[in-house]
């Protein structure tokens, strides 16, 4: 491949966003394996005792759920794929992408202070699923700028 054909196909496709399409992914697929690994897995990752017990029990919530918020996570990683120019684009592609972004961000910036405002306390799972969402945003929020032009 020349020097011209790989600096026209890093143009073609935006970095961060393909990057953020990854990290959705990624979180699409650990919530799968969450509904697989049961109740264990659902305490570990901070999903709550009443989850966990209710996955114990055999309870469909527990599962529909997780399974809703892998869905939303898989659907995320199309768009921003489509946003980096890797697959074609998707209907309302730019508002979905700052809709993303903005929820990302958001859930990054204000899900511990909504806990410490409700009296509760800062857990190894807010902290680091609050960071975690602010760097999704922020991945998600520099391949938008950058491809805001051609969106």
């Amino acid at each position: 491949m020349s020097v011209i054909e790989r600096e026209t196909m890093q143009a073609a496709v935006n970095l961060p966003l393909a990057v953020g399409a990854a990290l959705s992914a990624i979180a699409a697929l650990l919530h799968l394996c969450i509904i697989a690994g049961g109740p264990a897995w659902y305490r570990f990752f901070g999903a709550g005792e009443k989850f966990a017990r209710a996955a114990a029990q055999g309870k469909a919530y527990p599962a529909l759920v997780t399974l809703g918020i892998a869905t939303v996570l898989g659907l995320w990683a199309a768009y921003a794929l489509a946003g980096a120019g890797v697959i074609g684009a998707l209907p309302m592609l730019k508002t979905a992408l700052v809709a993303i972004t903005a929820i990302y961000i958001v859930r990054g910036l204000g899900y511990a202070p909504l806990v410490l405002a409700k009296g509760g306390r800062l857990t190894p799972f807010v902290v680091w699923s609050s960071l975690i969402c602010l760097a999704y945003g922020m991945v998600h929020l520099l391949g938008l700028v950058q491809r805001w032009p051609a969106l």
